[in-house]
């Protein structure tokens, strides 16, 4: 019973509302699209694979951990996850393309 009121609280922190995953004047379409978008899966999904590397890790790291998802289902929840406190940014290292990219930790 505890565990399940402790996942329960730490449910609350992950999802974002619909409105705030498209800008005021992108077309209808985008706004329909985040209306599908399922964010609190999403953002649990990419903060566990973050906390799963307690040195940190880089996008192209996350990337290869989930390959079956687009690139931007993953690379756009970095931002409500920083804005939560739930992670933060550590420096940053070369990716698979030579060009910098943030290391990204779990608090």
């Amino acid at each position: 019973m505890i565990f399940d009121n402790m996942k329960q609280s730490m449910d609350r922190f992950f999802g974002t509302p619909a409105f705030k995953l498209a800008r005021k004047d992108d077309p209808v379409t985008s706004h329909q699209a985040a209306q599908l978008v399922d964010s609190q899966k999403l953002e649990k999904l990419v903060y566990e694979a973050i906390k799963s590397c307690p040195e940190g890790c880089i996008s192209d790291q996350i990337l290869r951990m989930y390959p079956e998802y687009p690139y931007s289902s993953i690379t756009a929840r970095y931002r409500a996850l920083l804005d939560k406190g739930l992670i933060e940014i550590t420096g940053v290292r070369p990716g698979k393309f030579g060009k910098n990219q943030r290391i990204m930790r779990a608090k």
